[in-house]
């Protein structure tokens, strides 16, 4: 396993066999609190990885024992003047749009409390593993402003307008069990088992074709709230980018000849 560090908050650990990457969000004396420069090194962790062919998952996971991250650094916010958080929008919508368009699926793993634009890096993500330490929510406007990082976007489309309205204007924060039975995670673990889960889970998709999965996620999140007869459209011009790979081709010979497929991942 390879570590490269990007700043002095992220971590990014590309694991050598499997084709899995974590990014590490590495800020514990903050509880993972997202700063302008800790916002800025997501964001650059995330581009490399995404240019990074020979990584098909991306698993995103926290050093902190007690906490995913806990959204925005509201110690540095409180020095803020109104044009220091002008100039700071665009550095912190850069990290949570960095998650979001990373080209390959993408897990969670979150422990511990997870709110605010710490849910929301959560919700950035494919797939939620979580274990049964998990608080999150999106607290914003107990604090007078607004889920900044994707939350009003990214909630409703996982659990409905109806939910994501009544957890947004509550503020209210969901334990384990709850957000699992809402849908705010996907696969709820034992305590102390989100990472291992989460990196089981990127192995078991890493061993599928590179082709196909950034063509599957692809059409997954740009088919998301069309008219079916569009969202069709999407399915077919992502399925005609895999329809003729290499990948496509070895995938058949390998099932007819009863063996394990060698992607050559184009």
């Amino acid at each position: 396993m390879s570590e490269e560090r990007f700043g002095e908050f992220v971590l990014v650990r590309r694991h050598e066999q499997g084709h899995v990457a974590e990014l590490v969000l590495d800020r514990p004396k903050a509880m993972n609190a997202v700063s302008t420069e800790m916002a800025r090194s997501i964001a650059g962790a995330c581009a490399a990885l995404g240019e990074d062919r020979d990584v098909r998952v991306v698993v995103l996971t926290s050093t902190h024992e007690r906490a995913f991250c806990v959204g925005a650094d509201l110690k540095e916010r409180n020095s803020f003047s109104d044009a220091d958080l002008v100039r700071q929008r665009p550095v912190t919508r850069g990290a949570y749009t960095g998650v979001l368009e990373l080209p390959v699926p993408t897990v969670a793993a979150v422990h511990g409390f997870a709110l605010g634009g710490g849910f929301e890096l959560a919700l950035a993500c494919d797939v939620i593993v979580a274990d049964r330490t998990a608080v999150v929510g999106l607290p914003e406007v107990s604090v007078g402003v607004i889920p900044g990082g994707g939350g009003t976007q990214l909630l409703p489309r996982r659990v409905g307008a109806a939910r994501a309205a009544e957890l947004i204007f509550s503020a209210r924060r969901v334990e384990a069990v709850e957000a699992g039975e809402l849908g705010l995670v996907d696969q709820l673990v034992e305590e102390g088992r989100d990472r291992e889960v989460a990196l089981e889970l990127a192995a078991r998709i890493a061993g599928n074709s590179p082709v196909g999965l950034r063509a599957a996620k692809r059409a997954l999140r740009l088919g998301q709230g069309l008219e079916l007869r569009a969202g069709l459209e999407v399915e077919d011009a992502a399925w005609r980018a895999v329809a003729f790979s290499g990948d496509r081709a070895e995938g058949v010979a390998a099932f007819n000849e009863k063996r394990k497929p060698k992607w050559p991942g184009e």
